[in-house]
């Protein structure tokens, strides 16, 4: 009897967690919207005094898994239904090691961030509330020298590769455009600097790796991947390591030239988007800089990569100076976090985007949450909170989705962009705070006709069935609209 109660306790929890990890396919990813999180900046768990951690600093400052969970009410009323935390391995044992990316032991959890447990508990916390987990991973290299062991060539203080054989030998990246130096060579300046270089032409480090990670998405239900300098390793490695994890990979291509970041996509389910990256910045880093850039960028993912839905979208990272250290005008970065999060694929915001945190390069950019008291009232969580609820109350519309219907273009000038995703219109500004009332004359025939609603100002247009619709811009301010036929039940602005 007791057997028989055994096998069937197994067989459900099997069944839950093959059903679980069935829906966080990369079509179910297309529809979320991920946080992105540096685990040491975030939170401290509850009854704990968090440091100062000044700007700037590049230590640990204490954020824990236990803090994640804390705060997952701060994540999901922004309308959040994913995170992505920064790598969750043993580094090695450096103060400067906050970040993950420094490798030392793959089987072992960071103690700085908490426990296998803890980490376990902050995925049944996302799966009970339906968000999903991604975890950083890093397959190119190990973190810097232990106690000298990579200078004299004995990597003993590593695990699992611990074999001179299973690294390439030093040799610093010096022409990126000589792939085989890319990948074959270390990142950083010198020897006892720089990372190992996992040689993963080897037999036994790939089939690890690839064990590695299968075992990693299995013990903590780890919904996705945000994979590491991927084109630091060669490209034929990452169709096992992307079918072995079994859940959707976005692989980080450090480049903004298609045509180079492109073919990753043939190898991984997506690409971090640093092609659009580019000009997005360029596009509202000042006023009046216009869309042609963006919308020609567009047009050539559209036409190079294999799913442009696929790709993930951001504006800000932990390797990329913050938004407003390039500009303090709000009304720019309303617009460009707008694009990001009713554009073409996946919405990334890096944690701190919300309180237009301004922090510049790395370290400066990795500020501690928490010395914003989790403000839900700032202006750019209020802003996210109101486009995400739009996203997340028609993610699962099984005919004219927004998010899965790829944008088109239907009005454009020096400084409005206002293009179409079904049922959803969105305006854009790059006039800036200081813009003066622009009054947009749009063909009806290309928007939805009858009554529609902004979901940010809650003000209505009317489209006729045929002429001329108005929409107006203020201040350089963005503009979601939606039909308010399909806002019944919404919550949006009353509805």
């Amino acid at each position: 009897m007791r057997f028989a109660q055994l096998a069937s306790l197994l067989a459900a929890s099997v069944a839950f967690f093959s059903s679980d990890s069935d829906a966080a396919t990369p079509a179910a990813w297309k529809t979320r919207t991920i946080y992105q999180i540096v685990t040491d900046r975030f939170g401290v768990a509850s009854g704990v005094t968090p440091s100062s951690c000044a700007a700037g600093t590049n230590v640990y400052c204490g954020g824990t898994f236990q803090g994640i969970i804390s705060k997952l009410d701060y994540i999901a009323n922004m309308g959040f239904d994913a995170i992505w935390i920064s790598p969750i391995v043993t580094n090695v044992d450096s103060p400067n090691a906050y970040h993950g990316y420094w490798a030392q032991d793959l089987y072992s959890i960071n103690s700085h961030f908490g426990s296998a447990s803890d980490l376990q508990a902050l995925s049944n916390a996302l799966h009970s509330r339906g968000m999903y987990l991604m975890i950083d991973v890093v397959a190119n290299h190990m973190g810097p020298q232990v106690n000298g062991n990579s200078v004299n060539n004995n990597p003993s203080a590593y695990k699992p590769f611990n074999q001179p054989s299973q690294y390439h030998n030093f040799c610093t990246i010096t022409n990126y455009n000589d792939q085989t130096n890319v990948e074959q060579c270390w990142l950083g300046s010198d020897q006892q600097s720089g990372l190992p270089d996992l040689n993963t032409e080897n037999s036994v480090v790939y089939n690890g790796l690839y064990s590695w990670v299968k075992s990693l998405v299995g013990n903590y239900s780890v919904d996705g991947l945000r994979v590491d300098t991927v084109k630091h390793v060669r490209k034929d490695f990452w169709p096992g390591f992307n079918s072995n994890a079994g859940v959707y990979c976005t692989g980080e291509v450090l480049s903004g030239d298609p045509a180079y970041v492109s073919p990753y996509q043939q190898v991984m389910d997506g690409i971090i988007n640093y092609p659009i990256f580019y000009p997005l910045t360029r596009a509202f880093q000042r006023p009046a800089q216009g869309f042609t850039e963006m919308k020609n960028m567009i047009n050539t993912i559209r036409s190079q990569f294999k799913d442009p839905l696929l790709l993930t979208n951001f504006l800000e990272n932990q390797d990329q100076p913050r938004f407003p250290s390039l500009t303090s005008d709000r009304a720019l970065a309303k617009s460009a976090i707008t694009y990001i999060l009713t554009g073409d694929g996946i919405p990334i915001i890096y944690y701190g985007q919300e309180q237009s945190f301004n922090g510049g390069n790395d370290p400066y950019n990795r500020e501690a949450l928490w010395t914003s008291n989790y403000n839900t009232g700032s202006e750019m969580y209020v802003h996210i909170s109101k486009v995400n609820k739009l996203r997340k109350f028609v993610k699962n519309l099984s005919t004219n989705n927004p998010i899965t219907t790829p944008l088109t273009s239907v009005y454009d000038d020096s400084i409005a962009w206002v293009y179409r995703k079904a049922g959803m219109v969105v305006a854009l500004s790059s006039g800036g705070s200081s813009a003066a009332t622009q009054n947009l004359y749009i063909n009806a025939a290309s928007l939805p006709s009858g009554t529609l609603q902004d979901v940010i100002s809650c003000k209505t247009i009317s489209v006729p069935s045929s002429g001329t619709a108005t929409i107006q811009l203020n201040g350089g301010q963005p503009a979601v609209y939606y039909p308010v036929s399909g806002l019944t039940g919404s919550g949006i602005c009353g509805r």
